[in-house]
């Protein structure tokens, strides 16, 4: 009787091949962008790599952070919001005029975060429950928020020079450098620092953030699984809007001044940087931290701008669509090349 043996024959082992987060690659691309434009702005112009130039960055861009971190949100999910820059202006007229009717300055900020809150929520309800489009609904919102800020006022509102609304923008010095060299920060900078990390938390570490990444991967399949899509979209465009607000208090502290045309076109900054920071406009990939990134560069783009004095200042608006489309294309690219793995 004869037996079979067995052997064991000795299985290659794969290659280890790194794999490439494509999600990641616009991101990346950003950082690399604002590299690229810290190194240019450096060797063309100098004094960028500067305490003092690194500071009035983020003091300059804080608002815009808090922006761009809301439109993540809405943006991973798939959505889209006109209505933050109009929010910003009737929220500030709303502010100032509480402060110099004699409302605590700090009451005045929480109407303020809240007024930004309440127009969220109702763009959340009439695209979830009343199955309006995001940009219809949100553009809607856009209107009435312009119009109540004309209708209470026309003419700049100003701040007094001592109101404790003015704080906020005090700055703090952190490094004593020489000469005008100092690296400082104000509270609107901390404002907009925690603002960033509570989203990176919100997506990143809680069931609501993996929710909201399901919803823009596909809300068919979010659905199936049993997460709360409906609840989950109203409160994206809360936080948009509570951001909305917030960005309302930190910008009206800095300039001190509150106008109903106040944040025209700012809509278009905040989503401008969502994208070049990373997130797709298909929804499903994106980072809060890429959102940041791309607030930088657009506000560097401005500085090096600024700086060179040669090229116009609606040569802006121009420069920020020619990287916009650059972003764009790049996630189309990426977008492909997901599906074709």
């Amino acid at each position: 009787m004869s037996t079979t043996l067995d052997v064991e024959r000795p299985t290659r082992s794969p290659r280890l091949r790194p794999r490439l987060n494509l999600a990641a690659l616009p991101t990346v691309a950003a950082v690399v962008i604002l590299a690229i434009m810290l190194v240019y702005g450096e060797l063309a112009y100098g004094k960028i790599f500067q305490l003092n130039t690194l500071s009035n960055l983020f003091i300059s861009n804080s608002y815009l952070i808090i922006l761009a971190v809301g439109l993540t949100f809405v943006i991973l999910a798939g959505g889209i919001d006109l209505s933050v820059g109009a929010v910003v202006a009737f929220a500030s007229v709303s502010g100032v005029m509480l402060v110099n009717a004699g409302v605590p300055s700090v009451l005045a900020m929480v109407a303020m975060i809240a007024i930004g809150a309440v127009f969220g929520l109702m763009s959340g309800v009439l695209v979830q429950y009343f199955n309006v489009q995001p940009f219809i609904a949100t553009l809607a919102m856009m209107f009435l928020a312009r119009g109540l800020a004309s209708i209470l006022s026309t003419a700049p509102e100003r701040l007094a020079d001592d109101s404790g609304f003015r704080t906020l923008s005090d700055e703090i010095k952190l490094i004593d450098g020489p000469k005008l060299n100092d690296l400082v920060i104000t509270p609107n900078v901390v404002i907009a620092l925690l603002v960033a990390a509570a989203g990176f938390v919100l997506l990143h570490r809680t069931r609501f953030g993996r929710t909201v990444y399901a919803i823009g991967g596909s809300e068919q399949s979010a659905t199936l699984m049993g997460l709360p899509v409906a609840r989950t979209k109203v409160w994206i465009y809360v936080v948009s809007g509570t951001c909305a607000g917030l960005a309302a208090v930190v910008y009206t502290s800095k300039l001190g001044i509150a106008q109903n045309i106040t944040g025209t076109g700012w809509e278009l900054d905040a989503i401008a940087a969502t994208v070049i920071g990373g997130t797709l406009l298909t929804g499903g990939a994106g980072y809060v931290l890429g959102s940041v990134v791309g607030a930088l560069v657009l506000g560097l783009m401005n500085v090096l701008i600024t700086r060179d004095g040669s090229i116009p200042a609606e040569a802006t608006t121009i420069i920020t669509g020619v990287v916009l489309l650059a972003f764009v294309i790049l996630q189309r690219a990426v977008t492909h090349a997901r599906r074709r793995t």
